[in-house]
């Protein structure tokens, strides 16, 4: 069984990757109810071990960073995630903790409003008054990490349901209204209705393509598709507010805002108890999908008082409905390779109606679900698609067997390239995974999905080539390697099925602007284990180039990460030790791939400050000016190194509110201890 510090790395490692699936890429592999799972996992993990705590634990940040293409924008205020509950008691226990706060009796009549929890992208609209009263709409971004998201506003003003101004109630120049762009049902379904008219892929659901859409670079494209909003909540304002959310929403309804007229006024907590059975059934009866209900306290002075954790608002939750399930058959089993050359199952089924799709594949994880399961090709099988997104089976029905159902053949051969495969064992106590694992490395169904990985818009954003073009270029016998890549003629490639000259034209500028991109992107785009794109991130600004992070040694590269298991070093050092990998490197390099210098490095040294050079700090409590990520990196920027666990080698601890552990092993340590004004003072120059 892994070790608490392998188990926590795991985790941190399966959860960005979810992170970046579903907000990055908007193509979720797992449930919402199964990223909690994996999150509390790792929280409770944590809490159990201090030491091994980290600031840039999924636990501690929200979402993910701006896109490639688009300009960065600084929230004034944070926009967060928000907690789920899945069930009454989860629920009732959020108020009961709730009240103990505010020192409030929880069997009073605490106001809440209920919301529909819509399934799409969150935005935030900064509107500022101008001359003659009128407030207009000036900046649109995404929610991002939190911290900082994309700067969207063109897009967003193809919008109908966003207005482009309002006459600006007296006393304030700022109002920043939130809310959550969607695709309506049967504005979607019409929409790829004329895409497939048109000879176009269609979309696969709601709330990607809705994601997918409000990323797009170009505003044109933008408006042509049937998108809207509701707006449920403020960030920066300078207004006077009403007291309640109540009131608030009613106001920017009069401002001309789009707000879910499907919303309730709750007196007391088994009032809200009674609208989730309601809308359990009657979300059915929506023109929208919605994956839950959000209650909200009503008083804003109580949200103010209660605050927030650093992902999500205390006085706010998601209640999420149960998945829905229907009966089906499975009637066989395919395996897909992916990039690091796991081999994973998918059922294919017997059509049935799920959450208003039709759905003929189901995921099957790895090989120890099916043989949890017991399941057999030709079963009865329950099939689940929680959160609206993922069809999952669920079990066999025993009962339904008739005796010609047949053991599903595990694979001994890769079906990619027909190597031996092996098994890996792993996952917890609590649930065992087996997983299938093809070594060779030049695997033709790996190397294409590592092409497709190396192409993908958070590694070298090559538009252009996804999937489909990776397949027509491999089938035809123009690309073996990334390296390949750079050797495609305009002429070849236009001569391919579906393509012309101006695609083809397309796709080789695309590629060849990828020759200068960032460092951290092409430390992320090579998939080594373990490094994923904020990695790549740390990795490049502590070796600045190429040569450097290629000659570091293990200890160099163990130095890096805070975590015990060194896993990142122990990744990288295997990969570097294989010569195809090397061999890859140098023909990149020969075709003009050239990462520039990341300059992190260059502005480190100029930081460099007798405070912070060449000491050990440990971040604990809640920072209240900045998150903990920016302070990791405002003291590495000084020449200082962040570690998660406070030992006799730590010289300062950096104390915020509600400190742990950490705090007090400090104390009996004798270790230096700045609040968080001492550490702003040392901040400044």
């Amino acid at each position: 069984m892994p070790t608490p510090a392998d188990r926590i790395g795991e985790l941190r490692g399966e959860i960005e990757h979810h992170n970046r699936l579903y907000h990055e890429l908007a193509e979720p592999e797992i449930t919402d109810r199964e990223f909690d799972a994996l999150l509390r996992e790792l929280q409770e993990l944590e809490e159990r071990h201090p030491e091994l705590a980290a600031p840039d634990s999924p636990t501690q940040t929200v979402g993910a960073g701006p896109a490639q293409g688009f300009a960065g924008v600084r929230h004034a205020v944070r926009m967060l995630s928000i907690s789920n509950t899945y069930d009454a008691a989860e629920l009732r226990k959020w108020h009961e903790s709730n009240c103990k706060r505010l020192d409030i009796d929880p069997a009073g009549d605490v106001e809440y409003v209920v919301e529909l929890k819509i399934d799409g992208l969150a935005v935030n609209l900064r509107y500022e008054r101008r001359e003659g009263g009128r407030a207009e709409f000036v900046l649109g971004a995404t929610r991002g990490d939190g911290r900082q998201g994309e700067d969207v506003t063109l897009n967003l003003k193809t919008i109908a349901a966003i207005p482009d101004g309002f006459d600006a109630p007296e006393g304030g120049n700022v109002l920043e209204v939130r809310g959550e762009v969607y695709f309506e049902r049967e504005a979607f379904e019409r929409m790829n209705e004329e895409r497939a008219k048109r000879g176009e892929q269609t979309f696969a659901n709601p709330r990607n393509s809705a994601a997918g859409t409000l990323k797009q670079l170009d505003p044109a494209l933008v408006a042509q598709r049937p998108l809207t909003m509701f707006a449920y909540a403020f960030g920066e304002t300078d207004f006077d507010l009403p007291a309640t959310h109540w009131e608030f929403l009613q106001l920017i309804e009069r401002l001309g805002f789009r707000v879910n007229p499907d919303r309730m006024l709750c007196r007391g907590i088994e009032e809200v108890v009674g609208q989730t059975l309601v809308w359990e059934s009657k979300r059915r009866e929506l023109g929208y999908d919605t994956d839950g209900l959000v209650v909200k306290l009503n008083r804003l002075d109580w949200q103010a008082e209660l605050g927030a954790t650093s992902k999500a608002p205390r006085a706010a939750t998601a209640y999420k409905f149960s998945a829905e399930q229907a009966q089906s058959r499975l009637l066989s089993v395919e395996w897909n390779v992916g990039r690091t050359g796991a081999v994973t199952p998918v059922a294919n089924m017997e059509p049935v109606q799920l959450a208003g799709t039709t759905v003929r594949r189901a995921t099957l994880y790895n090989v120890g679900e099916i043989r949890r399961l017991g399941l057999k090709t030709g079963d009865a099988i329950m099939v689940e698609k929680g959160g609206d997104i993922i069809p999952k089976v669920l079990r066999a029905i025993d009962s339904l067997r008739d005796g010609s159902e047949r053991d599903i053949v595990v694979p001994d051969k890769c079906p990619g390239c027909g190597s031996d495969l092996g098994e890996i064992a792993g996952g917890t106590t609590k649930k065992q995974t087996v997983t299938l694992q093809c070594v060779n490395v030049a695997c033709p169904a790996q190397v294409r999905e590592r092409i497709e990985h190396y192409a993908s818009r958070n590694a070298m954003d090559i538009e252009g080539l996804g999937g489909k073009m990776v397949n027509q270029l491999a089938d035809a016998g123009l690309i073996a390697d990334v390296a390949d890549l750079y050797h495609l003629e305009r002429e070849r490639i236009a001569s391919l099925d579906r393509q012309g000259e101006r695609s083809a034209e397309n796709l080789v500028e695309a590629i060849a602007r990828s020759r200068t991109q960032p460092l951290a992107r092409f430390l992320f785009a090579l998939g080594i284990r373990q490094v994923g794109a904020q990695s790549a991130q740390e990795l490049a600004a502590k070796f600045g180039t190429l040569d450097r992070f290629l000659g570091a040694t293990r200890e160099e590269l163990a130095a890096f990460s805070d975590q015990e298991t060194n896993a990142v070093a122990d990744a990288i050092v295997e990969f570097r030790g294989r010569k195809e990998n090397m061999e890859l490197i140098r023909r990149l390099r020969e075709a003009g791939v050239n990462p520039p210098p990341d300059t992190t490095s260059a502005e480190r040294a100029q930081h460099l400050d007798a405070d912070f050079d060449g000491r050990t700090f440990v971040l604990t409590g809640e920072l209240q000016a900045m998150t903990r990520g920016d302070a990791k990196k405002e003291i590495e920027k000084r020449g200082g190194k962040v570690s998660g666990s406070v030992s006799k080698k730590t010289d300062v601890v950096v104390v915020g509110e509600s400190p742990g552990g950490k705090y007090d092993k400090a104390v009996s340590l004798g270790v230096t201890i700045w609040d968080e004004a001492e550490f702003g003072r040392r901040l400044s120059p």
